[in-house]
């Protein structure tokens, strides 16, 4: 069995961080990802740095920038992890655009992504109908799970196509903004995780974007599975540096 489903069927609420590779230095990508599996984190999104990050708020778009210009890329990358299964077991997930995938080549890199232990992938850019019907069978070749994302504008019949297509979670994006921490979520949002609560789906959600704190994980987590964190561990990073995960994760829950 895939390690997310494995861990989705754990009886807790999850929290999974996302960090983009090659930041703050370009060698921290491991000890960040030890880091946060000896803190209680329950899965890892690696985020691909990419030159147009549009769906991404300026901290991650940030943090892009300096990732790229540190020298990160796929292949890198690749190598970087060629052996996280001796030291991690947690879920992990590359988050990225799907223009370097596409430029590695689609099976070139979910092979890769096999051969060292990657679980899953999440490309936001990469329609569901185009994935169905050129990809999937790559995916499924090499045990990854695509992870879809839905936001508040997303129809209640496009999210059960999502949640048919869908063999992980749901990654389920708290507003239509950009990424970005956010104090408290509203009125709206809260109606909003309800009413994909009511529609039961097959595949649980974990929401994302506006995660930052204790407030807003137990506020995102009252009707999902889990939340996702990122752009206020990478401010983290940035201030305090990669030794200082440990505080971080101890405020969060």
């Amino acid at each position: 069995m895939n390690r997310i489903n494995q861990k989705l069927k754990e009886q807790k609420k999850l929290l999974s961080i996302y960090f983009t590779a090659g930041y703050p230095k370009l060698e921290d990508t491991v000890k960040i990802i030890e880091d946060l599996e000896k803190n209680g984190v329950d899965l890892v999104e690696i985020g691909l740095p990419f030159s147009d990050p549009l769906a991404d708020g300026p901290t991650i778009q940030e943090s892009s920038t300096i990732a790229l210009e540190n020298g990160m890329h796929t292949e890198l990358l690749f190598k970087q992890l060629k052996d996280i299964r001796k030291s991690v077991s947690i879920p992990l997930i590359i988050m990225g655009y799907f223009n370097p995938v596409f430029q590695y080549g689609v099976e070139a890199f979910c092979k890769r992504s096999q051969e060292i232990g990657i679980d899953g992938l999440i490309l936001p850019d990469l329609p569901l109908d185009v994935y169905q019907n050129e990809y999937e069978h790559i995916f499924k070749k090499y045990g990854l799970i695509n992870v879809f994302l839905i936001t508040p504008q997303t129809s209640d019949e496009r999210i059960e196509q999502i949640d048919s297509a869908s063999d992980g979670f749901i990654y389920m994006v708290s507003s239509a903004s950009t990424t970005g921490a956010k104090e408290g979520f509203g009125e709206e949002q809260q109606e909003y995780f309800k009413r994909i609560a009511s529609l039961k789906l097959a595949n649980p959600q974990i929401v994302g974007f506006g995660i930052s704190n204790t407030k807003t994980f137990n506020q995102a987590t009252q009707s999902s599975k889990g939340a996702i964190i990122g752009s206020a561990f990478i401010k983290h990073l940035a201030k305090n540096g990669v030794d200082s995960i440990s505080s971080f994760i101890k405020s969060i829950r």
